[in-house]
């Protein structure tokens, strides 16, 4: 049978102690699932709705990163709501899929409305 045994520490110097393991450099953040990559290419915008604590919250996916905030300010001015627009999805205050639907209906964009 094998020792699996490693020295965490020792006093009398006579055992060299292993490399400490080295990090990744990539950060996290940027690391996309391959699910939302696909997702991102498909050029369809998914319309949902998220329930967070005890309120509604419209999540808009699958817009180009270029058009991000500008879609973001003109969905928050719309809707007449609050919201914010980062890590390329736009989140606005309250339930409005249909208002959001009609908005990228109407320039001609694909949409899926997900959400109960």
């Amino acid at each position: 049978m094998r020792d699996e045994r490693v020295l965490v520490y020792s006093t009398d110097g006579t055992l060299p102690l292993p490399e400490p393991a080295r990090r990744k450099t990539q950060p996290v953040a940027r690391a996309m699932p391959q699910d939302a990559l696909r997702q991102a290419q498909d050029d369809t915008i998914r319309v949902a709705r998220e329930k967070r604590r005890n309120s509604a919250v419209t999540v808009v996916h699958g817009l180009a990163a270029g058009e991000l905030d500008a879609a973001g300010k003109e969905l928050k001015r719309l809707c007449g709501t609050g919201g914010t627009a980062k890590n390329g999805v736009v989140e606005l205050q309250g339930d409005h899929r249909d208002k959001v639907v009609a908005y990228f209906e109407e320039r001609g964009r694909r949409v899926k409305r997900a959400g109960g």
